[in-house]
């Protein structure tokens, strides 16, 4: 059972995801507008928020680049805008999804449990998923201008268990599919991977626009990373992880 908050001013959709929500046992809190929002979740630390991105008192964009800064919870943005430039806004301000109005409600609800699975590091069964692995990024691999030339060697580590990723002992804040998409290239270090493959195994659906879906979240996390390094794109093809495997610890 997870805690989601629903934040959303169309009384008929906000209680018809809230009733989906508590069938499948959730503990569902709902709001008609963005006010006491950002309290609630400081006080009642929610597992995900399903937030509408044009609410009466705000930008739901803004809300949430501003609750990121503070708070780690999911968010799935419900939004009529149909753009792809509003929906990488949506995943740049740090949105884990992003679902168009109108949706079928049984799609909402598969949403929701990829993102909590991916964002409460739920098992899956596989050995990758139970252990802590670190990485280093080698100095001859660091080309840009963030790193300096006599910078030692960084080290990346995520454990899965806690769902917790540092670079050089310093924790770094990733969204779930962030999370998702980084474990995966880092547990097949040189390897070439597809975005197709990425939006399959870490995003768990199909999306309009996923190519520029997996190339806004691969941004983010070069950019938390503190180096683009990390991640080499190959072009026309995908990604790699140009981190070598430092060790890994059951």
């Amino acid at each position: 059972m997870a805690r989601v908050f629903v934040i959303e001013d169309n009384d008929g959709l906000r209680e018809t995801v809230a009733s989906y929500l508590k069938l499948e046992a959730h503990d569902v809190v709902v709001f008609p507008r963005l006010s006491g929002v950002s309290e609630a979740v400081t006080m009642q630390s929610p597992d995900l928020l399903i937030l509408d991105v044009m609410l009466p008192d705000g930008d739901g964009f803004l809300f949430a680049r501003r609750l990121r800064e503070k708070h780690r919870v999911p968010i799935i943005f419900l939004t009529a805008r149909t753009a792809e430039s509003d929906r990488i806004t949506g995943f740049e301000v740090g949105g884990d999804d992003y679902v168009v109005k109108p949706f079928s409600t049984k799609e909402l609800m598969l949403r929701v449990r990829a993102v909590l699975a991916r964002t409460t590091g739920a098992p899956d069964g596989s050995h990758v998923d139970r252990v802590i692995a670190s990485w280093t990024l080698p100095r001859s691999r660091k080309k840009t201008t963030t790193v300096a030339p006599d910078a030692k060697e960084a080290i990346l580590t995520m454990d899965a268990a806690r769902h917790r990723a540092t670079i050089d002992s310093v924790e770094i804040d990733l969204t779930g599919a962030e999370w998702k998409i980084l474990r995966h290239l880092g547990m097949n270090p040189a390897m070439v991977v597809s975005r197709d493959k990425l939006l399959g195994e870490c995003l768990e659906y199909v999306a309009d626009g996923s190519e520029r879906t997996i190339d806004t979240h691969v941004k983010n996390i070069r950019a938390k990373l503190g180096c683009a390094d990390w991640i080499e794109t190959v072009r026309g093809f995908g990604y790699r992880f140009a981190g070598e495997p430092l060790q890994s610890e059951k």
